[in-house]
């Protein structure tokens, strides 16, 4: 499971759409919004609200006609080239009106969100001139003075737990209590969308806290039945992407250690690379009985002879 690339994106919008689920008649989200050119076809969230729309969430109280969203990974910058980057992207964006100044600059915002507070950054905010930056939430840092648009950047490690569950499940610091925590706010939910919702960001929070997880799921007999429909399905899918993601190359290089060193080695070469993958002795066995033909007591041999 940790091999894997965390796709931290789709799950903030999810979180983000989670956190703002009592305003999505009024909101309209464009994911990996396309500047008009190929190149900067990139991962930005943009949020359109109706106009005279109020929200009174911390996160969304800067928002006005356009929102322009980028997500920082926990192992991505944010540092002042970053910040103007963005800043960048929501110039380009209000440009591309489809009439001359249609897009009005004061009806668009920039937030920034990452995990941790982008030190680096305020610094530079300090010590250059120009800049004001002030917190009125916890979390939530609005930056005026030399900024084009209203710009705020949001700390999800400092948001309040109990107000921000979902964005701040997009983290690699999780304990198994947050899980928990986590789970028992997600059963709450009902409805097809807000279910696709809670899967995107659990699995990216699964995936990114697999100690937490492990702990939480090794706790299956203390867990509600709620609690256990919720995360069945979540470990029979880390299982099979588990199982798609290594067969391919655990069974095609037994395959082709087979054929070029002999097919006994290519076997032996096929058991060391599932239990690298983590099967155990029973699954392997039967893989390797189906894809190599083999009697059971063979197999069994072959099983043995690998753990000399």
């Amino acid at each position: 499971m940790g091999e894997r690339k965390v796709q931290w994106h789709p799950g903030f919008a999810a979180a983000l759409n989670l956190e703002l689920r009592e305003y999505r008649a009024d909101l309209q989200y464009e994911k990996e919004y396309n500047l008009n050119t190929k190149p900067l076809s990139i991962d930005l969230l943009v949020i359109k609200k109706k106009e005279n729309v109020r929200i009174d969430n911390d996160v969304g109280k800067i928002f006005r006609g356009h929102n322009i969203l980028e997500y920082k990974s926990p192992d991505d910058s944010l540092d002042i080239d970053t910040f103007y980057k963005v800043s960048g992207y929501a110039c380009l964006y209000k440009s591309y009106g489809k009439t001359r100044d249609e897009i009005k600059a004061d009806d668009v915002t920039v937030s920034m969100v990452r995990e941790r507070r982008p030190t680096g950054l305020f610094r530079y905010f300090e010590e250059h001139g120009g800049y004001s930056l002030s917190n009125p939430y916890p979390g939530i840092y609005y930056v005026e003075g030399n900024v084009l648009f209203s710009t705020q950047i949001i700390v999800t490690g400092e948001l309040e737990a109990e107000d921000h569950i979902w964005l701040k499940a997009l983290s690699t610091r999780m304990r198994p209590q947050d899980m928990r925590r986590l789970f028992e706010y997600a059963v709450r939910l009902g409805g097809k969308y807000d279910r696709e919702l809670v899967d995107s960001v659990l699995e990216v929070s699964i995936r990114a806290n697999e100690a937490a997880a492990e702990a939480l799921l090794e706790e299956g007999e203390e867990m509600s039945g709620a609690l256990l429909e919720l995360v069945e399905p979540l470990i029979q899918k880390r299982e099979r992407d588990a199982w798609n993601n290594g067969k391919d190359q655990g069974l095609s290089r037994g395959i082709t250690q087979g054929i070029t060193q002999g097919i006994t080695q290519g076997i032996h070469g096929s058991v060391c690379i599932l239990r690298d993958m983590g099967l155990d002795d029973r699954e392997i066995k039967r893989r390797i009985m189906g894809q190599y033909h083999l009697s059971e007591k063979t197999a069994e041999e072959y099983l043995t002879e690998n753990k000399l």
